[in-house]
């Protein structure tokens, strides 16, 4: 199906929705990427042999291609039509973006009515935002001064603009840091990430909290960790 319809597609535009990365072709077409955990995108120059794990290339014109090389082979790619693509299966269910005007305190509280979940269960919801994995909620909680086991049916407005505030100051500074490497991960010019470096809790049993001094603790909610300050997040 992606040689029936991408072949002799012209790319005008590259966007995202939440993990997936979405190129627009012409006439009507959209490839889907997501790069599970190990994919990777690269263009450049046609390369003399295929590389193990290279898995699709795509040539964008005499001299250049694009590779997906994904040594664990968990992620994907798949076309669709720009009709299809809010209702597709891996697409439909998505919250909104975090960085956008729509997410906001009170959007936020609106969602955690009826419910008495975590909260940073409740921010790792893909659902409800997209975007927020274990250490961006666990910093963007410290942040916000809210511990993680604050169910959302209690908290109030103002906590809920904090931490709508702080997910979207993490997040930016992530961005800004080229991304979060603790193992293999590197950004699209091959670059590791630098805001590992830039923690305040995730990672940090037992050391000082930088606020207040406080032994950091660790917990484990829903089978991941969590890290906070006992008393800046009471």
């Amino acid at each position: 199906m992606l040689q029936k319809h991408a072949v002799g597609g012209v790319i005008e535009g590259i966007d995202r929705r939440a993990k997936y990365l979405l190129v627009r072709l012409r006439p009507a077409g959209t490839l889907v990427f997501h790069l599970g955990m190990t994919g990777r995108l690269r263009v450049g120059p046609p390369c003399s042999h295929d590389a193990l794990h290279d898995h699709l290339i795509f040539q964008l014109g005499a001299d250049l291609e694009l590779r997906f090389h994904d040594t664990r082979r968990f992620g994907m790619c798949f076309f669709t039509t720009p009709a299809d693509l809010p209702t597709h299966p891996c697409l439909r269910h998505l919250g909104l973006e975090p960085l956008s005007l729509a997410f906001t305190g009170a959007y936020l509280q609106e969602r955690a009515q009826g419910l008495w979940k975590p909260v940073k269960n409740f921010l790792m919801d893909a659902s409800v935002v997209v975007g927020v994995g274990n250490i961006y909620a666990n910093e963007s909680l410290f942040l916000a001064r809210v511990h993680p086991s604050r169910q959302v049916g209690r908290l109030r407005r103002p906590q809920w603009e904090r931490i709508c505030a702080a997910v979207k100051e993490v997040l930016q500074a992530a961005i800004d840091a080229h991304g979060t490497s603790f193992s293999d991960y590197v950004d699209s010019d091959g670059r590791q990430g630098d805001f590992q470096n830039q923690l305040l809790v995730y990672g940090r049993e037992g050391e000082a909290c930088g606020r207040d001094g406080q032994p950091i603790r660790r917990i484990v909610q829903a089978g991941r960790s969590t890290y906070y300050c006992p008393r800046c997040q009471r």
